[in-house]
């Protein structure tokens, strides 16, 4: 398979099958000498983290990996994490696995030695610069799925445990120092793993794609990654071991978190909510809200949606797309209503509070309010 490539946006990203075997040398280049890998639960006990952790050790960096992690981690994931990490004197992070692994790892970095809480440099105006930048230890990212982006991304989400919330916290330095992207890392992932990943590359495309910021850079980057998925995903779910699929699928998740820079809008800002309320799937309740949300936003995105489509080579205009959507969410046994996944009618108020606090609601095509946010809870049901 000839999709091997080193890539210098927006980070220094070496793309191709086998090269966690360059995990080692990255370390290196980014100063590390006592890397801490950290990753989720599932991912601690798999071969593909052993695999790491070998190449580590036959380097001489050790074998430190802290795998407490949730899937939608808190800041008492962070603290447990910031723990060990001092107690064996790291001077690096190598986040592994999902959006949950890469996102907690990056906190573990940016909170090693910060004079402020983490809740103090969330994605508000320039609340990253109470940050002290010559503490934020340098982070190596390896994606283990192809779904959350965040292995070429500023930021990580972290849940307050307290309130509930989904905060994204940001800072410059969060960018890994080198990312390695390895699809062969992604086939052994379950199938609705598959699933749920893939579609939340899809709706980072489909939101930046349909924000009204402008941001042309990132417009064609989310079109093109719409492209890929719809191409490939249905191919990776049915053949788990189809490395080319599960390449490009790599590709579209890092072109939805380079393409989301223009903004999300109420597939996340619902998502948010549902995910650290009832720790729902980030990427399958994306899928689930979807086409709700497409029928929401319809008024000021037919035209836009019109026009991907006749790229896309979907036939149909917007009804076409929004069809499309809802087979593929059946191909991959996506389930259909937000009830369906556990979601109850009687915290609809409470969650339609929390959408609203949700930073993607800035960059919806049709403004929120209490109102019509609480109906489209209510549609998704």
């Amino acid at each position: 398979m000839g999709l091997t490539a080193n890539w210098s946006y927006p980070t220094a990203i070496k793309f191709g099958a086998g090269r966690i075997s360059e995990l080692a040398e990255a370390c290196k280049a980014a100063g590390m000498a006592r890397p801490l890998l950290v990753t989720d639960r599932a991912l601690g006990a798999l071969p593909i983290t052993a695999q790491a952790l070998d190449i580590l050790e036959a380097a001489g960096l050790g074998r430190a990996v802290f795998s407490e992690v949730d899937p939608n981690p808190t800041e008492a994931n962070m603290e447990a994490g910031l723990k060990v990490y001092r107690a064996g004197r790291h001077d690096g992070v190598v986040a592994f696995g999902g959006g949950s692994a890469l996102d907690l790892g990056k906190m573990i970095a940016l909170m090693v030695d910060q004079p402020v809480r983490v809740w103090d440099l969330e994605d508000v105006g320039d609340w990253w610069t109470r940050a002290n930048s010559d503490t934020i230890a340098p982070i190596i990212a390896v994606p283990t799925t192809a779904g959350t982006g965040s292995e070429v991304g500023r930021a990580g989400v972290l849940t307050d445990s307290a309130t509930h919330r989904k905060k994204i916290i940001f800072h410059p330095k969060l960018m890994p120092a080198i990312t390695i992207c390895d699809p062969a890392l992604t086939v052994g992932m379950p199938a609705f793993i598959t699933a749920g990943t893939g579609m939340d590359a899809f709706a980072h495309c489909l939101e930046a794609y349909c924000s009204p910021h402008y941001h042309p850079m990132s417009h064609g980057i989310a079109l093109e990654g719409m492209r890929l998925v719809l191409e490939n995903l249905p191919r990776a779910y049915a053949t788990p071991d189809d490395l080319e699929a599960r390449a490009q699928m790599m590709s579209a998740a890092a072109m939805g978190a380079v393409a989301f820079q223009k903004g999300l809008g109420a597939i996340h800002s619902l998502s948010h909510p549902v995910g650290a309320v009832y720790n729902t799937h980030h990427g399958t309740t994306n899928a689930v809200v979807m086409p709700m949300v497409l029928d929401f936003n319809r008024a000021a995105i037919e035209d836009r949606i019109t026009r991907a489509a006749d790229y896309l080579g979907v036939s149909g205009g917007f009804d076409g797309f929004a069809a499309h959507v809802m087979e593929l969410r059946a191909l991959l046994s996506i389930p259909t209503s937000l009830g369906a996944m556990g979601v109850e009618a009687n915290r609809l108020d409470e969650l339609t509070e929390m959408a609203l606090l949700d930073p993607s609601c800035g960059g919806n095509p049709v403004e929120m309010t209490r109102e019509n946010t609480r109906a489209l809870f209510d549609a998704c049901m």
